[in-house]
């Protein structure tokens, strides 16, 4: 699933394109992705300037001069091309602007989602009210972390995917922050000391960023909207990296926590 670097690369990749242009086209090319698609997107979009675009977790964020903003996910398999040369069957949003390009939202899994709300009211979005801070942002500090999680006896590994403590973290650079802060992902979030949190956050923050300015990890279907794979996954220290040695040595770990792969060093993490 791409996550917030993905995300964010995603949403880079699409300025350049849409920013200040006029949507000529906006075709909705079936009635729902995962949830129904508004059946006024069409109405509501086109004509309408793109004036900005952002992230708000991992949803994507296309505001206009008419006040809405086109609200994206990309669920497990989705991406966006820019001026394909034909569309393709899972091509199920399609979007025109005046200065000539089109983009196609593709998502053979159909896990994604499109939704449309007014500027004003984004904070009260339904899955945006109770998400926690985002993580490279300012708000997003140990302090803050360590109280969130005070007396939780939930692993640390799962209460960083819990997206009412932090926006935007999925399972990948999860395990790549724990890793790189030297914590056990089984390490009860209440027992962490501050300075540790203090290693942690940081440690997200740098494994974000890193993955962000390399394009995000190439997984399975992700590809950045010009076609270009992610190369941040040959950087992964623990995920993905199942029997090979750690840089200390020793093996990297692998187990299943809720369903999700979990990779870690026994010997860096404690």
């Amino acid at each position: 699933m791409p996550e917030l670097p993905e995300v964010e690369t995603t949403v880079a990749g699409l300025r350049p394109v849409l920013e200040g242009r006029r949507l000529t086209l906006v075709e909705p090319r079936r009635a729902d992705l995962r949830w129904p698609i508004p059946v006024d997107l069409r109405q509501r979009m086109t004509g309408a300037v793109v004036t900005s675009l952002g992230r708000r977790a991992k949803y994507g964020l296309i505001e206009t001069d008419r006040g809405d903003v086109m609200i994206f996910h990309l669920g497990m398999s989705g991406r966006w091309r820019i001026d394909p040369e034909e569309i393709e069957k899972h091509d199920h949003l399609l979007i025109e602007t005046d200065s000539g390009h089109r983009l196609a939202l593709n998502d053979p899994r159909r896990f994604g989602s499109l939704d449309i709300v007014r500027a004003e009211l984004l904070g009260s979005y339904k899955p945006f009210v109770l998400m926690g801070p985002e993580p490279l942002g300012d708000d997003f500090t140990a302090p803050y972390l360590k109280a969130a999680t005070k007396d939780r006896k939930a692993p640390i590994k799962q209460l960083l995917l819990d997206q009412r403590i932090v926006a935007g973290l999925g399972n990948i650079y999860v395990c790549e922050a724990l890793h790189m802060a030297g914590i056990s992902p089984g390490l009860k979030g209440g027992a962490i000391s501050k300075p540790r949190y203090e290693r942690l956050v940081l440690a997200i923050k740098q494994v974000l960023t890193a993955a962000i300015a390399a394009g995000g990890s190439s997984l399975r279907d992700f590809v950045k909207p010009d076609g270009e794979l992610g190369y941040f996954a040959k950087d992964w220290l623990v995920y993905g990296r199942e029997g090979e040695a750690c840089h200390c040595g020793a093996p990297v770990l692998r187990r299943v926590d809720s369903g999700r792969s979990t990779f870690y060093c026994s010997q860096c993490q404690k």
